[in-house]
């Protein structure tokens, strides 16, 4: 692959190629209260979490984690560019890390030390934008030019202050929190598997955002456009360069360089800001012509970048074509979903199990005639709230079922769900316990009466799935609908009107009777007598 080729660098301040997210020692990957048994086999959990193959020291999160208390050191002792600029790197690295892990490990840790360390980095940004500044300022200089020398005095004024508020942001900065997260940090990360289907999912989410960003940069051309498009491309390159090694090693150099390209047209916006700010044209002959040679070299850059990243054969192609398809995205998302499930509630398998019965029900219903239209979508919804309808758990046992409602309906819903749909998904699971939906309620504000309805119906569905399985042992494998003569008819393998899951069942069912208007029975599933082979061959040689 052909990559660019810069018209002028006067500097190397962006980043070197980038790390995999990896470590090498086990630990228990729950959270509170969640579930760490998440090696499981057929239509559950898929090894999107699995061992990992180890991978060099220095491509893990333990490295970078102590890497930052090391440049942290360095940093302090004069605050030169270069150590400022690799703390900052070894502090993106960490947050980008964290940043991913998060977007599918709900763990409160992951979010305190990216919001730990991002407010070191960029309280650091303005020490390091001054030196950037200062290389530009000395590249673009030119003999006998009245603006290099005052332009340099004049940042040379501000970096006393900008040092200050450095040293101020790593005496505010928590070394020992952050060491204690450098231990255990690391560990939560050992089960996930670089490469997996969900890391290549959140990928292709963060290209579709950078995607889109570059759209809107290339039309409306501002300079708010180009810097947005810069922020989305990094996020995407940082999922590539932590969780997909085999992408990375093909598509390092590209990402780096488009980056750099944007960087630096950002740096360029950032120059002449500020030395319009500064005052420091002696005449509007000396503006003219420094705000020419600072345009000159943006609109280089971006030719660059419009050459690299435009077209039916440019880079976006390149990265869209090794990401999920479109079949793979429903798979993927519904997976992520799963994941962040497992790790709050407590009893996972009975989810999952819940899950099965009630798709089971939605299918026989949908056989029957009942719903009167199938819709794809509405399973899906009631498959979701199925799998989280327990997440709430995760806070306590009391109302759990208006915290998972909560819980489900505050979440980023990933590529390839809308919000509205995991809206419905967090109604359905609020209504698996607990008082009947009714119309009136706030909950249900802003959906139309037939969503409304439809609800009301999955949520039924859904109540009886989980009384099904109350005693959360997994007897009742089976489910089987059938309406006849105004009634709807449920045969449930394994139930027993003298268990004690049949009074659950038995209240669970009055939703489902209300929404149909029909009486529903359940009874159980006649075992078919099989034949045993050989049997007849077996008492002959007996007999013999």
């Amino acid at each position: 692959m052909v990559t660019p080729t810069m018209a002028t660098k006067p500097m190397n301040h962006r980043n070197s190629t980038g790390s995999l997210a990896t470590a090498t020692v086990p630990e228990s990957m729950s959270s509170r209260g969640g579930n760490s048994n998440l090696v499981l086999v057929g239509d559950r959990l898929p090894a999107a979490i699995a061992p990992t193959k180890r991978f060099h020291k220095k491509a893990g999160l333990a490295f970078w984690m102590r890497r930052v208390l090391e440049e942290c050191d360095r940093a302090s002792l004069n605050f030169e560019p270069d150590p400022v600029h690799d703390l900052r790197v070894a502090l993106r690295r960490c947050c980008s890390m964290a940043d991913g892990i998060a977007a599918i490990y709900p763990d409160p840790a992951w979010k305190e030390m990216k919001k730990a360390g991002k407010r070191l980095f960029r309280r650091l940004g303005e020490l390091r934008d001054l030196h950037v500044m200062q290389e530009w300022v000395h590249s673009l200089d030119s003999p006998g030019d009245p603006v290099a020398g005052p332009l340099l005095h004049f940042l040379a004024g501000r970096e006393a202050q900008f040092k200050q508020g450095a040293l101020q942001a790593l005496a505010e900065f928590d070394h020992k929190q952050w060491q204690k997260w450098s231990r255990s940090l690391p560990r939560k990360m050992a089960g996930f598997q670089p490469g997996s289907l969900v890391f290549t999912h959140l990928a292709l989410e963060r290209w579709t955002e950078a995607h889109k960003l570059h759209r809107q940069a290339l039309h409306n051309r501002s300079q708010v456009g180009f810097h947005r498009l810069r922020i989305g491309l990094k996020r995407f390159r940082y999922i590539v360069e932590n969780f997909l090694p085999d992408q990375h090693a093909t598509w390092s150099d590209d990402l780096k360089k488009m980056q750099d390209v944007l960087g630096e047209v950002h740096d360029l916006d950032v120059l002449w800001s500020t030395a319009k700010a500064a005052h420091v044209f002696p005449d509007d002959q000396a503006r003219s012509h420094w705000q020419a040679r600072i345009n000159q070299e943006r609109a280089r850059r971006i030719e660059t970048y419009r050459k690299k990243m435009m077209g039916k054969d440019s880079l976006w192609h390149v990265w869209r074509s090794e990401l999920p398809d479109r079949k793979q995205i429903e798979s993927a998302a519904l997976l992520r979903l799963k994941l962040w499930a497992s790790f709050l509630d407590p009893d996972f398998k009975h989810s999952m199990h819940v899950a099965r019965l009630a798709l089971q029900l939605y299918d026989g219903l949908a056989e029957s005639g009942k719903p009167s239209g199938f819709s794809t979508q509405d399973r899906a919804i009631l498959r979701a709230a199925a799998l989280l309808h327990d997440v709430g758990k995760s806070k306590g046992e009391k109302g759990h079922h208006k915290v998972s409602a909560r819980m489900i309906r505050r979440l980023a819903p990933p590529l390839g769900w809308r919000e509205q749909d995991l809206q419905m998904a967090g109604i359905v699971a609020r209504y698996h316990r607990g008082a009947l939906p009714r119309p009136g309620q706030r909950i249900f504000r802003g959906l139309s009466p037939g969503r409304r309805q439809e609800v009301f119906r999955l949520a039924a569905i859904l109540r009886l799935a989980n009384a099904f399985d109350t005693n959360r042992n997994g007897r009742i494998q089976r489910l089987k609908v059938e309406s006849q003569n105004g009634v709807l008819f449920i045969a449930a393998q394994g139930y027993s009107p003298r268990d004690p899951t049949a009074e659950a069942v038995a209240a669970a069912r009055h939703l489902l009777e209300t929404v149909y208007r029909l009486p529903v029975m359940v009874k159980p599933m006649r075992q078919v007598a099989r034949p045993v082979r050989g049997l007849k061959s077996e008492k002959l040689a007996a007999r013999s």
